[in-house]
């Protein structure tokens, strides 16, 4: 489990702005819409919104949302300023990232369909708020996000996704559920309590550096919450934390116990015993892990410049050079080991016959898988340079695939460092930032484990914060300030015990407690017993292997080397995989008859070929083991090296010579069928292999096709999700204008006026139900022209005065009478837009009978 270093690990402080990072794409305006109606206008936090938004077109989504918040909506400019309780929205056509508290705007370095600028925003939230940041994903099409969130998930940040179901497009929620990296998955109206209540209720540290809890009944050590946690983990994942340090367990489970809302440890024991999916989940969040492509630059040159060249020059007996990546993570520091050592290769002469081999192991079954594929962001291009990028990797969809011969060279196995039986005979050991993770206890045990896992002249590098604490006898520092030890020769401390010497390694090592002032001299005799029989059991215990019924080996004593070696290929473990040969098949027999026999199998003068070349004559036992409980089932081989015989023995008696020599007949005949069948054997694997190849060509050829296909695809769907975006805001839109009209037919035929609109060619375009009363219109007229409408009124001019009126643009008004006696007021006006053009001409029809009738009654009265 590779981690940031203390150094690296981004940390707010507790006074400092929350940001909170929103990423949507299609279908997102309505989920982002429901999402900030639900915030409190005073949550003294700030909101970054990324959509995917068409680069050639002017957003709408900033007054979109304005009208759901009462927070400042604004769109982002470079350099602005985050303040709390505002909203900001990315522009088109750029990246949006926060650094140093500002937004910081810059162009996309990928094409159009490439691009993932919620995992731009996402990453700098990351790495400017640490465990302080927050990321939401919503509606979309694709994976943009899940990156982002697993980067905020690394760092200890707060992680939440919209219910795929409520999503109009679930590829972007999905994705991020699939990837594990969701703490929260609800509708978007619900988000923001969930989040808003998951900080509020986090637990905080204690002085004690636990968390602040409500008083246990429980004060035992044993029946501690902690401790029924960590057996919880024990018992489903096999995995004992029990000697991690407590600060780290605690802040881990804090997160968790803030997700589901639980305020003590105790209720979250509960919480695990009713729900062991959480245990799964829990495990996951301990093991989360940060690494890099070349982190800590100077380490990597000072290895590319001197530590690699002054190793390879000490490879003159074995040309394998070994090296051990331990707590590997996803797989970066690994390739990049093999990246510095290909370089370093090039240097040498040729032919110089010497290869690598990594062996890159983790705890975390997730982290190898992806460290196995090799598949990477499109964003590793800042800690990778152009060369290697263009050597070492090849363009894979969204990202770099790393290239076959560099994959070739190291070897992935999901393995427990301090339960599993570590690699031997190796050149280098890094193990970097894993240690700042364990307690002192148990970094005195590992590093132990690193001196006897490396060769004469191995090299250990550490994390910047790590040491070899006491064991300045196990390795001298090459280079301190970068953490590079050597390993010593001829070590006499007799203290010095690994690991793996209790059984198995973590479940029987405890705790260490305050030592209690006693009389050193009552343990005298005990102590100078111990160190006797450490030195002896060190200079005269054969070596020795237990395995299991399956074969696995559980447990390594002495040196195994000339008999063991790690098999080619995927790590495996199994006796039958790493025996060498001359022993597999004796030995194979001689496990079957022991499981049926109390007394061990005994195997005398077999031959095995050395590492260096040259024969060892071995004799060998096989016991099946049955005391105590815990070995019971298993079977424990020794290996007892058989000294070569001296010249002067005493004459041998010929009957026994006769049967030697008939039995190395026999034998050169068994010989000869196996090297038949292996000259066979060969031959049926040739044949296999140019058939493979040419598959292998096929295959090439089609995943070539595919690529270009799914560039294509990507191009096309993130052009949907811009169409989606802009058919979104055009649909908002459209719902606006059709309220507005709405409203304006209401008003004019609420006024009870008689009111025409006619357009630049005096062509109908809308009218008032008064106005249909006068003129013989209805809704099927709606484009005639005006003198094809037949009215009431006595006005033959009126065609000819609305186009004086719209060359003009002078006012015109008329009184004029209609065929039922009525009288109207006609007044025409230009029809000016909003824009200032005049675009056709307005007809108002005022009725004026009761008017008239008055001024003839008027009149009438005069003259008389």
């Amino acid at each position: 489990m590779a981690a940031l270093s203390p150094a690296d690990m981004p940390s707010p402080p507790p006074a400092a702005l929350r940001i909170l990072g929103i990423g949507a794409s299609a279908g997102g305006l309505a989920p982002l819409e429901e999402f900030l109606a639900r915030i409190p206008p005073h949550s003294h936090m700030a909101y970054v919104v990324v959509q995917h938004l068409d680069p050639t077109h002017k957003a709408l989504l900033p007054e979109l949302l304005q009208r759901t918040t009462p927070m400042s909506v604004r769109q982002a400019t470079h350099g602005m300023p985050i303040e709390p309780d505002c909203v900001y929205v990315i522009p088109p056509n750029t990246e949006l990232s926060v650094v140093d508290g500002l937004l910081n705007l810059a162009e996309p370095m990928e094409p159009r369909g490439m691009r993932l600028p919620i995992n731009v925003l996402f990453s700098s939230l990351a790495r400017a708020q640490g465990e302080h940041a927050i990321g939401v994903v919503l509606s979309g099409m694709g994976s943009d996000g899940t990156l982002g969130l697993q980067a905020i998930k690394a760092v200890g940040g707060l992680t939440a996704v919209q219910q795929p179901d409520t999503a109009q497009f679930d590829a972007m929620p999905n994705s991020a559920i699939a990837a594990n990296c969701a703490d929260i998955i609800a509708p978007p109206g619900e988000l923001p309590v969930r989040i808003l209540n998951c900080l509020s209720r986090a637990p905080t540290p204690s002085a004690s550096g636990g968390l602040s809890t409500e008083p246990e009944a429980e004060t035992e050590p044993e029946s501690t919450p902690l401790q029924r946690i960590l057996r919880l983990l024990q018992q489903r994942t096999r995995h004992d934390f029990s000697l991690y340090k407590p600060s780290t367990l605690h802040r881990r489970m804090a997160r968790r116990m803030a997700i589901h809302e639980i305020a003590t440890l105790s209720l979250y024991v509960d919480f695990l015993k009713r729900n062991p999916q959480e245990i799964d989940l829990l495990f996951k969040e301990v093991l989360i892990g940060v690494t890099s492509f070349f982190r800590d630059a100077e380490v990597w040159q000072y290895l590319a410049d001197t530590g690699l060249p002054e190793l390879l020059a000490r490879q003159h007996s074995e040309p394998h050079l070994r090296a051990w990546v331990v707590g590997c993570s996803t797989g970066e520091e690994a390739y990049s080991l093999a990246m510095i050592f290909t370089e370093a290769l090039d240097k040498l002469p040729r032919p110089h016959g010497i290869t690598l081999q990594i062996f890159a192991s983790d705890l975390s079954p997730d982290a190898i898988s992806t460290a196995r594929r090799g598949h990477y962001p499109a964003d590793i291009s800042s800690s990778v340079s152009a060369e290697r990028l263009a050597r070492f990797f090849s363009i894979h969809g969204n990202g770099y695939q790393i290239n076959r011969d560099i994959r070739d060279l190291v070897m992935f196995a999901q393995q427990d460092v301090v339960l599993d039986p570590p690699f031997t005979r190796l050149d280098l050991i890094s193990c970097r930032n894993l240690l700042i993770y364990f307690d002192q206890s148990l970094q005195r045990k590992l590093i132990p484990l690193f001196h006897y896992s490396l060769r004469t002249g191995g090299v250990l590098l550490l994390g910047s914060s790590e040491t070899v604490g006491r064991n300045t006898q196990l390795f001298a520092p090459i280079q301190p300030k970068l953490r590079l030890y050597l390993r010593q020769e001829n070590v006499q401390n007799r203290d010095i015990r690994l690991p793996v010497k209790s059984f198995p390694p973590l479940a029987r090592i405890a705790k260490e407690l305050p030592v209690t002032p006693s009389d050193s001299s009552s343990h005298t005799h005990d102590n100078l017993q111990a160190a006797a029989d450490q030195v002896l059991l060190q200079v005269y215990a054969p070596a020795a292997v237990v395995v299991n019924d399956e074969g696995d080996i559980v447990y390594i004593s002495g040196r195994t080397g000339k008999y063991l070696e790690p098999a080619a290929g995927k790590a495996n473990w199994n006796f039958y995989a790493m025996v060498r040969e001359g022993l597999r098949t004796p030995i194979a027999s001689a496990l079957r008859q022991a499981s049926n026999r109390s007394e061990p199998v005994s195997l005398q003068d077999l031959q095995v070929q050395l590492p260096g070349g040259g024969t060892q004559s071995v004799d060998i036992t096989v016991q099946a083991l049955r005391e105590p409980a815990t070995l019971r089932g298993m079977k424990m081989i020794v290996f007892r090296d058989i000294a070569p015989a001296h010249a002067g023995q005493p004459d041998k008696n010929r009957s026994k010579t006769a049967t030697q020599h008939t039995h190395a007949k026999e034998l050169q005949q068994y010989q000869d069928e196996i090297q038949t069948l292996r000259e066979e054997n060969r031959a049926s694997q040739e044949e296999l292999q140019s058939a493979n190849e040419e598959l292998q060509s096929t295959n090439e050829e089609l995943q070539s096709t595919n690529e270009e296909l799914t560039t294509s695809k990507e191009e096309m769907q993130s052009m949907n999700e811009e169409l989606q975006t802009i058919n979104a805001e055009m649909q908002t839109k459209l719902d606006d204008l059709a309220l507005a009209q709405s409203d304006m037919k209401n008003l004019l035929n609420s006024i009870d006026i008689a009111i025409l609109f006619l357009d630049h060619n005096l062509n109908v375009r809308r009218y008032t139900d008064r106005a249909s009363k006068i003129i013989n219109i209805r809704e099927s007229d709606i484009g005639r022209p005006l003198s094809d409408l037949t009215t009431t009124l006595q006005y033959p001019e009126l065609n000819d005065d609305a186009l004086t009126t719209l060359s003009t643009l002078a006012y015109s008004e008329k009184q004029v009478p209609a065929s039922d006696g009525r009288w109207f007021t006609v007044r025409i006006m230009p029809y000016r837009r909003l824009d200032n053009v005049i675009d056709g001409v307005v007809i108002t029809l005022l009725d004026i009978t009761a008017t008239k009738e008055l001024e003839q009654a008027l009149r009438k009265d005069l003259r008389s």
